[in-house]
C-alpha cells in the first residue's frame, strides 16, 4: 500500500506512521490504574497485528470511530513496550492513542482477513507456547458439561467444561466462564453436539498441576461456533 507504513515496522523512534488496519477485536476494559480504556487488536494487509488503547480521558474523543470490523487510517500515535500476561499479539509494542491522533474511514480491507492464527493443540499440550499470548484456537465440539455455579471471588460464576478434537484427533480441554458459559450452553441445545465447529480467539492458555486448558481471558476472548469463515470450511474438509 503506497504511503502506509506496515505494522510489522512499526518502533517507537517517531510518531509520523501511516497505518492502514482493520479493527478485528475491541473491547473496554476497567483497571484500578487505568480506569476505563478502550482495547483493541488491529491488522493491517500483511496479517501483522498491533494492540492498541485509547486512555480514559481520550475515550469520549475517539470512541464514535473506533468499531470492531470497520478498516481505518491511523496517523501520529505512540508506541509503548508490549508486556504482560494477557498479550493479544507478538508485536514488540503497542499503539497508545494520543489527543493529536488522527483517525480516518478508508476503503475496507477484505472481509477475510481476520487475523485469525490457530495454534496447534499440540503445542499447548507439550507446554511450548508462552502463555503470556493469548491463542487462537478451532476445533470440534465432542465432551461438554452441564453448566456449574461456582464461587469466584465470592461472587456467584458460571462455567462450562468442554473438550474440542482437531483434525489430528487430539484432545483439548477447554473452561468458558460467565456470559460465555451460558451462551454456549444455549447454542449447543439448538444444535446437533457432533456438528459445532468452536472458533476461540484470545484463549487464554491455563496451567493445573501440569494439565493444560484453554479458558476465555476476561472480555478479551471471543468464542464463536460454526462461523462463517474460510478456516472453519478448511476445517471440516479435512
Amino acid at each position: 500500500m503506497a504511503g502506509f507504513n506496515s505494522v510489522a515496522e512499526l518502533k517507537p523512534f517517531k510518531f509520523m506512521w501511516k497505518i492502514q488496519v482493520k479493527i478485528i477485536r475491541l473491547w473496554k476494559q476497567y483497571s484500578a490504574g487505568g480506569g476505563l480504556t478502550i482495547e483493541m487488536v488491529l491488522v493491517d494487509m500483511s496479517g501483522d497485528k498491533i494492540h492498541a488503547t485509547v486512555k480514559q480521558e481520550l475515550t469520549s474523543q475517539f470512541e464514535p470511530f473506533l468499531t470492531q470490523g470497520a478498516s481505518k487510517t491511523l496517523t501520529n500515535f505512540a508506541l509503548n513496550q508490549s508486556c504482560g500476561s494477557y498479550r493479544t499479539t507478538k508485536h514488540a509494542y503497542k499503539i497508545g492513542f494520543l489527543s493529536t491522533t488522527r483517525v480516518k474511514g478508508c476503503e475496507d480491507l477484505p472481509r477475510d482477513l481476520s487475523g485469525l492464527q490457530p495454534v496447534k493443540f499440540g503445542d499447548i499440550l507439550d507446554g511450548s507456547l508462552n502463555t503470556d499470548f493469548l491463542v487462537d484456537i478451532i476445533g470440534q465440539i465432542v465432551e461438554v458439561s452441564h453448566v456449574e455455579v461456582v464461587n469466584v471471588n465470592g461472587k456467584d460464576t458460571q462455567k462450562i467444561s468442554l473438550k474440542l478434537r482437531n483434525t489430528e484427533d487430539e484432545r483439548l480441554p477447554m473452561v468458558l466462564w460467565g456470559t460465555f458459559a451460558n451462551d454456549l450452553n444455549e447454542a449447543i441445545q439448538m444444535r446437533s453436539l457432533h456438528s459445532i465447529i468452536c472458533v476461540v480467539r484470545f484463549g487464554k492458555i491455563k496451567i493445573w498441576k501440569d494439565d493444560r486448558s484453554v479458558t476465555n481471558a476476561y472480555n478479551v476472548s471471543d468464542v464463536s461456533l460454526n462461523p462463517n469463515m474460510a478456516e472453519v470450511s478448511e476445517f471440516v474438509s479435512m
